[in-house]
């Protein structure tokens, strides 16, 4: 682009004549290479800038006036602050990609991947971020394999931004820790209140959905406010399994509220277990209808391979909002092997 600017000028000053006055104008080229280009190639366009500056300065007998030496001026100085600001430019993209770099280290660190395979399921998850550029945010999902059958945590933690992220941390950090040290599912999820009662500042809350699946083929549930996980049967049907009464979320204790009771719901080989955040139910389109997980749902996830159903519902999800979420949506699928497809993946 500088390069066809300076052309474009050049000519139209050699069509024009010197009484035009386009001389001036040769400082577009190092003025749009200090935007888009490095300082080298900025100073290598300024010189050929005021190259140009003296050949059409002299072709149109400018320098027996003011008029070439001002035009040299304005081209010198255009090309220094050129320079300058892609040197400054230079600095800050380095600094950003040190950044970036911290935030993904950050994000393995609070959302690390999850295991392909844990004992009979097939695991696949995806997590999409409201904030543009951003790969972690307030919702939270991990799996852990304990000697007490496999536990699986999906969360929301209440507000936005680095507060929220910072809440999630010790969410998923208590998690880890007391899923393999609490033998009952009750007694994780009351090591999980204490955690985020001590540990979280103000009114914060976390809605979240405890599962554990052990050898019996059925899923124990334990629900904090949370929306209830999708089950979709062998048959192609699907269901809500809600829980016998609802709790307030976690770090809601001291409202004297009564904690969450545990359910158990049938779930074996050839079924499918889809635990999700409110950003999916919630997500809306141009005229303000939610998405419809359990229409869409079902079908979407037959996909002979975990993670390529996981895909679709999410690609679905978006082209249902046709633009960028409003809340992030975290989505787990969890396949009791036997269903007849290739493994899961996280992505």
């Amino acid at each position: 682009m500088p390069v066809a600017v300076m052309f474009v000028v050049a000519a139209a000053d050699v069509l024009a004549g010197p009484g035009v006055g386009l001389l001036p104008l040769v400082s577009l080229g190092p003025a749009f290479a200090g935007l888009v280009g490095g300082w080298r190639r900025t100073a290598l366009i300024g010189s050929v800038a005021l190259l140009l500056c003296v050949v059409l300065g002299l072709y149109d007998g400018l320098f027996e006036e003011r008029r070439g030496y001002s035009a040299m001026a304005s081209v010198g100085g255009v090309t220094g602050v050129g320079i300058a600001a892609a040197v400054m430019r230079s600095r800050r993209e380095a600094e950003l990609a040190s950044v970036r770099s911290i935030a993904e280290v950050a994000q393995r660190v609070l959302l690390r991947p999850v295991p392909r395979t844990v004992g009979p399921l097939q695991v696949a998850v995806s997590y999409t971020s409201a904030v543009a550029e951003a790969r972690i945010g307030g919702d939270l999902y991990e799996v852990v394999a304990s000697p007490h059958g496999i536990r699986v945590i999906v969360g929301d933690v209440q507000g936005k931004g680095l507060a929220a992220v910072e809440t999630a941390a010790v969410v998923l950090g208590a998690f880890r820790e007391a899923a393999h040290d609490e033998p009952d599912l009750v007694g994780l999820g009351e090591r999980l209140e204490r955690c985020v009662g001590r540990e979280v500042e103000g009114e914060k809350f976390v809605t979240a959905v405890l599962t554990e699946i052990g050898k019996a083929h059925e899923a124990v549930f334990l629900n904090y406010g949370h929306p209830a996980p999708m089950v979709v049967r062998r048959d192609g049907t699907s269901d809500f399994p809600e829980p016998p009464a609802y709790a307030l979320p976690l770090g809601l204790s001291a409202h004297d509220g009564d904690g969450p009771k545990p359910y158990r719901v049938p779930f074996g080989p050839g079924e499918q277990l889809f635990l999700y955040t409110d950003g999916v139910t919630e997500a809306r389109d141009a005229k303000g209808r939610f998405y419809p997980l359990g229409e869409r749902g079902v079908s979407l996830l037959q996909a002979p391979a975990a993670h390529h159903a996981l895909r679709q519902l999410r690609e679905d999800l978006v082209r249902h909002v046709a633009g960028p979420l409003h809340d992030d949506a975290a989505m787990l699928l969890l396949r009791y092997r036997g269903h007849g497809g290739g493994e899961g993946a996280p992505e």
